[in-house]
């Protein structure tokens, strides 16, 4: 049955797809060196590699990856719900039940 849920899902689930194939890796790098921008802010310049710069960085690429896929996955359920109204004008109405 087509619901505008349906196509919210739809839509958020091919842009997370979209994500894992296109932006993952962009933006865990940048996420990384927000990180190390922010450990340099933290612990000065130079940065040694010690364990809370390694778990700074670590935090920066993970923010940077679930910051930016809670950003695809809003994006195209906004995209499947903007389907949803241009397509429902489009679509018949089934009927409930049979009858006969």
């Amino acid at each position: 049955m087509l619901t505008p849920r349906n196509f919210t899902r739809v839509g958020a689930y091919a842009a997370l797809a979209l994500y894992f194939a296109v932006g993952l890796i962009p933006a865990q790098q940048f996420g990384g060196y927000a990180g190390i921008l922010l450990a340099q802010g933290i612990f000065g310049t130079p940065v040694r590699s010690t364990l809370p710069v390694h778990a700074l960085v670590l935090f920066g690429r993970l923010l940077g990856a679930v910051g930016v896929s809670g950003l695809f996955a809003v994006g195209g359920a906004i995209v499947g719900a903007a389907a949803w109204g241009v397509a429902k004008p489009f679509l018949r109405r089934a009927p409930l039940h049979e009858e006969g």
